[in-house]
This record gives structure tokens, sequence and C-alpha cells, in this order.
């Protein structure tokens, strides 16, 4: 199999997600799934990416989990965090949402950053702590922002 390939079909599904009922949606994925190994963590990854997607968040959290034991590496890694604790979060699990994705933020930086407090301020407001998610989602527009990014940051500051 040509991983190169094989990941741009992969990429191609997603791209027409929208062309697709959820059937044929995780037919087509569990026909590309198939041709990898039984324990690789993208297998994993893309089958729980394609529950998540269709609604079946419940079936997604397994998958994720078993993506990351399986040694999921890299932006992959980083993004079933982030999907994981979306689902976890959709799933009334509040709590280890904010404290998988509170950790994620301490690890290396990178262009998921602010994916990662964007989840974490959903998670919080589902927490019932809306002024910290106020002031993290802040934080992370003041970057963006062409002008008054230091008084939207110290606006984040006194807020969380």
């Amino acid at each position: 199999m040509n991983a190169t390939n094989w990941q741009q079909r992969v990429d191609d599904l997603w791209a027409s997600f929208d062309d697709h009922d959820e059937e044929q949606f995780l037919a087509k994925m569990e026909q590309l799934v198939a041709e990898l190994p039984e324990d690789s963590p993208v297998a994993a990854f893309e089958r729980a990416g394609a529950f998540d997607s269709t609604g079946h968040s419940d079936r997604a959290v397994p998958l994720y989990r078993r993506a990351l034991e399986l040694g999921l590496e890299g932006s992959l890694r980083r993004q079933a965090v982030i999907q994981m604790a979306s689902s976890l979060r959709n799933l009334g699990e509040v709590s280890e949402s904010v404290a998988l994705l509170t950790a994620e933020r301490e690890r290396a930086s990178d262009e998921l950053d602010d994916a990662v407090s964007a989840f974490l301020a959903l998670a919080l407001v589902d927490s019932g702590r809306e002024r910290e998610a106020v002031g993290l989602a802040l934080a992370a527009l003041a970057r963006h922002l062409p002008m008054y990014q230091r008084s939207v940051g110290n606006y984040a500051r006194e807020l969380g």
C-alpha cells in the first residue's frame, strides 16, 4: 500500500463528507481503514473521527483512546485529544474534557493551540466557569487582532 495515496484518499473522503449520507460515509471510511493493520493508531483515529462527525460520540471516544494507546503521534495525536475532549463534553463528561484540554495546553505549542483553547473554553462554559472561558477565548483571539492586541490580552488576563 502506498501511504501517500492512502492518505490522499482519506483526505478526499473527508473533503466530500457532505456528498454522502451517514451510512455511505462510514462504509467508505471502513473500507479505507481496513487497508491498514488492525493495530494501526491512524486507523483507530480515522474511524473515531468518522463516528464523531456523524454524531456518534459514544462510539468515537473508545476509538480515540485506542489510537492514543497505540501511540498516535504528531499533529494527529493532538487532533485526537481535541476531538476526544469535545466528544466527552458532548457526552456530559465535562470534567474529563477540561482535564484533557488543560493538560494539552501545557504541551509543546503548535498550530492547534487556538483549537485547544477554543474547545477548552466550551468545556469551561459547560462546567460553570464562564469568566475563565471568555478570558481564554479572548487571549486566543488577541493574537490575531490587527489592533488592540495588548488591551484585549490584558482584559483576558483579568477574566481568567
